[in-house]
């Protein structure tokens, strides 16, 4: 029999939270709250005072909250997003969505959005710029902002580092407006799809909460169109049982890397992920960079390893987003690291013995 090592293993977690999550459940059923109940409402201050932002909107999925944070900043037609190139299509997908149009940008050697390719793209209809914070560590925000010049939005897109810090500031207030996804596999990750908007803006919060809301905070009163994405409470208990416990979560991936990093520092070929200046990672997946990348991910998967890719087409190479005009070569950096990227397991509870399977089958993998 093969032994496996999962990507992500969520049983881990569902031990910790089984009693908090049953007591939980229970309350909505009995209050038959569940949609917007109290409990969404007490998830949203304790994940804005855990950002450290002054406001928190629990939407239905990590994609509208991109949405809604550029609605609500008032970005839309006619408008111009700066977007980086290597980030997983729903952040294109929502600027899409909000009406505006795309603009993309390479990265850096760190996979993070290349302040200096943000500076050349800016021009008189450029509104915003979504900086994606990819893999677990925060995209270089400030730099971004000096870069894009005055009066810009910027935005974060942070569905990949709940809890990651930059020069000590969590994400989620590095920008004007931030969004997350609690997506299963996340960080801090629901039981289905959830999301939210974090801001400390009150005027791009409130107009957040209409615009989730089908455009209005009070019943049959809609002042403008909006939509549906509220977050269910279900959603919110769980999420809430779970932010408790997040901060020891992260310690324990950032554990995992470091064991991934002695493990793998003398492994031919492999080229280690990097963690920018002043960022504490919290490393949501482990990527390290590879030749014949292909080929190593079917032998580890056929091996009972779970490694994956993300991403493996850059947003100007889907067939989604040909009519942005750009051919292979516009983006050398992201078309270069989406040939060569491979995630390994990591999540909290990976056990010492798992990663040490898990080099092993990469190893020889590498060796043919």
């Amino acid at each position: 029999m093969i032994q496996s090592v999962p990507l992500v293993d969520l049983t881990k977690q569902q031990d910790q939270i089984a009693d908090a999550i049953r007591e939980g459940f229970n309350r909505v059923i009995a209050e038959s709250s569940f949609i917007l109940g109290p409990q969404v409402g007490e998830f949203e201050e304790a994940w804005a005072r855990y950002c450290g932002a002054a406001f928190a909107v629990g939407v239905g999925n990590g994609t509208d909250a991109i949405e809604l944070a550029l609605r609500a900043a008032g970005i839309g037609r006619g408008d111009e997003v700066i977007l980086p190139a290597n980030t997983f299509v729903a952040t294109a997908g929502a600027v899409h969505r909000a009406g505006a149009d795309i603009v993309l940008a390479d990265c850096n050697e760190d996979f993070l959005l290349d302040p200096q390719q943000v500076a050349n793209r800016v021009t008189p209809r450029t509104k915003a710029v979504i900086g994606v914070h990819l893999y677990g560590q925060a995209a270089p925000i400030e730099l971004i902002r000096a870069a894009a010049g005055p009066g810009m939005v910027v935005v974060e897109d942070m569905a990949q580092a709940q809890g990651a810090e930059r020069w000590g500031q969590r994400a989620g207030t590095l920008g004007d407006i931030a969004a997350t996804s609690f997506y299963p596999g996340k960080n801090l990750g629901a039981y289905g799809d959830a999301g939210a908007v974090m801001t400390s803006s009150s005027e791009f919060a409130e107009r957040a909460r209409r615009l989730r809301n089908h455009g209005g905070t009070v019943r049959y009163d809609h002042p403008e169109v909006g939509f549906n994405s509220r977050m269910d409470s279900l959603q919110a208990v769980v999420l809430s049982a779970k932010l408790c416990l997040l901060d020891e979560w992260n310690r324990q991936r950032r554990a995992a890397a470091a064991v991934y990093r002695e493990l793998l520092s003398e492994v031919d070929g492999v080229i280690l992920p990097q963690t920018a200046s002043g960022n504490e990672h919290v490393h949501h997946v482990y990527v390290i960079r590879i030749a014949e990348r292909d080929r190593v991910v079917r032998e580890l998967n056929s091996a009972g390893i779970g490694a994956a890719i993300h991403y493996p087409v850059p947003i100007h190479l889907l067939p989604a987003y040909a009519e942005l005009g750009h051919r292979p070569g516009a983006f050398p950096a992201a078309e270069r690291f989406a040939a060569e990227i491979l995630s390994l397991p990591i999540y909290p509870g990976i056990s010492v013995l798992d990663q040490e399977l898990v080099v092993g089958k990469l190893r020889a993998a590498l060796g043919r």
